[in-house]
């Protein structure tokens, strides 16, 4: 497993917003029974403009929403990658990724606000 610097990474991501893109289950089986190492597909947009804080324009969720979201979906994880699950490991390691993206996003958020 090769290191990575975690603030070079945090530099790069800190103008995009990570979004999920669901793949069908016939590719992900095709990829597992070959033993291809598998590649996650992430896109990036810009972040939000100030005319959408509070709320996401793609799916309605506040960022406060969608953080809650992804640690829910984070905790789905820590059980399998605990008994050896290397997919579940890399799911969640992007699930720290993107929840940390939005609690920044949230933070910002809260700081707009109360200046307002």
């Amino acid at each position: 497993m090769e290191a990575m610097d975690i603030q070079a990474v945090e530099s790069k991501l800190s103008d995009v917003t990570v979004t999920a893109i669901p793949m069908s289950g016939k590719s992900i089986h095709k990829d597992l029974s070959h033993g291809n190492n598998s590649q996650a597909t992430i896109s990036t947009v810009p972040a939000t403009s100030p005319s959408s804080v509070g709320k996401d324009k793609d799916n309605g969720m506040s960022k406060y929403a969608q953080l809650l979201a992804v640690i829910e979906e984070m905790g789905k994880e820590v059980r399998p990658s605990y008994s050896g699950s290397r997919s579940s490991a890399e799911r969640l390691k992007r699930g720290i990724i993107h929840a940390r993206i939005l609690v920044r996003e949230c933070l910002i958020e809260t700081e707009r606000s109360a200046r307002q």
